[in-house]
C-alpha cells in the first residue's frame, strides 16, 4: 500500500496495512545529517547577513527564486529525502506565510508577522523565530497590503506537492498546506496589540474576515489545482486554554472555518488542523465545524483531560488523531523510556484507523537521535494491522 491510500484510509477511519506516521517539521540538525541531508536553512544567517548591501534588490531576488519550481524542488526535495528515509508516509508544504520583505537579521510575511534569523543555542542551526507584530494598530492594518491570492508562489508550491509525491513511488504523500485564520492574525499584531485591539468590535471583524475570505479562497484554489487534504496551521490556545473564548470564536473564527470545511467536503477534501496548545472547551465545536483530524493534541499542556487517550475513547469514531509522543520526552528520556510510550499509542491509537503517529509537536533541535529512532523503529516494529502488542 502507497503512502496516500495509507493515510487516508486512517482519515477514513479504516485499517490499512500499518499506522501511518507524520511530522510537521524536524528541525534538528543531528537527524537530518544522519539522514544524509542538510537542514534545509543552513547557513542562512549568513546569507541575509552577506546580501543585507544588495537591499532593494535582495527582496526581488529571493521572490524570483521562491517562485521558481526547479529552486522550490531542489529545496522541498532535500525534505523529503528525510521524510522518506525516515519511514514517514506524512508532509507539508505552504501555500501562504510568505516573506514579504527581507531584512539583514530576517523578515517580515505576507500577514505583518516577524521572523528574526538566529542561531539555536543548542546546537548553533539557523532558526527563524517568531519575534513579535510588524503592524501595531488597525491604522498599520490598513496601510499594509494584503497577501495576493494571486501570488503565481502559491500554484507552484501545490505543482511541487503533486510532483514529489508522484516521483517518491508510493513512498511519501507531500500535501498543501496554509496559515488561516486566528495565528495569522494576533501574531501580525502581537499579543499586546492584538488585545487591545479586541475592544474594537468592528475593527477586528474587518480583518478576521479578510483571513477568512483569504483562507477560504485558498481552499478554492487548491480544490481547482487537484487538492484530496488540506492541511490548516492555525494555533488557538495556550498550554492553559485558548486565546479567546468560545464567544469570540464563534463570532470571529468559526463562521469562517464552517464555510472552508463545508466546500472542502462537498468536493471529497479533507480539512486537517493543526492547533497547539489546550483546545479542549472547543474541540466539539472544532468538530462541529467539520474538521477531520487534529495535530499535534499536545501532551504538555495543563489540562488532564485534554489527553490523547480519552479523546480517542470520546471521539474516535468522529475524528482522527495525530500524534503525540512527547517531544520533552524524546529530549530528555532514554530510548526504552520512547520505545514504551510509541508501543502504549499504537496499542490504545492505532486499532480500527482514525490514528497517525507523530510527536507531540514537532522535531526541535534539543531531541535527541537516539530517541528520534527509537520512536521510529517501534512504528516499524508494532505498528502493522492487526496491531498486536502483548500486555
Amino acid at each position: 500500500m502507497n503512502a496516500k491510500d495509507r493515510v487516508h484510509k486512517a482519515l477514513n477511519h479504516e485499517e490499512a496495512d500499518r499506522i501511518p506516521s507524520f511530522e510537521d517539521e524536524i528541525n534538528n540538525l543531528s537527524i537530518c545529517h544522519y539522514y544524509g541531508e542538510k537542514f534545509l536553512l543552513e547557513g542562512m544567517q549568513r546569507i541575509l547577513k552577506i546580501t543585507a548591501y544588495l537591499v532593494p534588490f535582495k527582496n526581488r531576488i529571493f521572490k524570483k527564486a521562491a517562485s521558481s519550481k526547479d529552486t522550490l524542488k531542489r529545496r522541498f526535495q532535500r525534505k523529503a529525502n528525510i521524510w522518506r528515509r525516515a519511514g514517514l508516509d506524512l508532509m507539508t508544504m505552504s501555500l501562504s506565510m510568505f516573506p514579504r520583505k527581507y531584512y539583514k537579521w530576517g523578515y517580515v510575511d505576507e500577514f505583518g508577522r516577524v521572523f528574526r534569523c538566529v542561531k539555536n543555542p543548542y546546537d548553533r542551526m539557523d532558526m527563524f523565530y517568531y519575534d513579535g507584530g510588524f503592524l501595531k494598530d488597525f491604522e498599520d492594518y490598513e496601510s499594509f497590503d494584503q497577501p495576493d491570492i494571486d501570488d503565481e508562489t502559491r500554484e507552484v508550491n501545490f505543482r511541487v506537492t503533486k510532483e514529489i509525491t508522484k516521483e517518491s513511488n508510493g513512498e511519501l504523500y507531500v500535501i498543501a498546506g496554509f496559515g488561516a485564520l486566528l495565528e495569522m492574525t494576533w501574531e501580525a499584531f502581537g499579543l499586546e496589540n492584538f488585545s487591545r485591539l479586541m475592544t474594537r468590535h468592528k475593527q477586528v471583524k474587518k480583518i478576521f474576515d479578510d483571513r477568512g475570505k483569504f483562507a477560504l479562497e485558498l481552499t478554492k484554489r487548491s480544490v481547482e489545482w487537484g487538492t484530496e487534504l488540506l492541511w490548516i496551521w492555525d494555533d488557538y490556545a495556550y498550554k492553559s486554554g485558548p486565546f479567546m473564548s468560545p464567544k469570540n470564536f464563534e463570532r470571529y473564527v468559526f463562521p469562517w472555518l464552517r464555510r472552508i470545511c463545508d466546500y472542502a467536503h462537498k468536493n471529497d477534501v479533507k480539512i486537517l488542523l493543526h492547533s497547539c496548545g489546550d483546545i479542549m472547551s472547543i474541540f466539539e465545536d472544532l468538530i462541529d465545524c467539520g474538521i477531520d483530524a487534529f495535530n499535534p493534541i499536545e501532551p504538555t499542556t495543563a489540562n488532564p483531560d485534554y489527553d490523547i487517550f480519552k479523546l480517542k475513547e470520546k471521539y474516535g469514531d468522529k475524528i482522527t488523531l495525530i500524534g503525540n509522543v512527547n517531544p520533552q520526552d524524546l529530549a530528555d528520556k532514554n530510548p526504552d523510556f520512547i520505545a514504551e510510550s510509541t508501543k502504549k499509542l499504537i496499542k490504545e491509537c492505532g486499532p480500527g484507523g482514525g490514528f497517525i503517529l507523530a510527536s507531540g509537536h514537532s522535531i526541535f533541535p534539543r531531541i535527541r537521535l537516539e530517541n528520534f529512532l527509537a520512536m521510529r523503529e517501534t512504528a516499524v516494529k508494532y505498528g502493522n494491522y492487526p496491531i498486536k502488542i502483548p500486555d
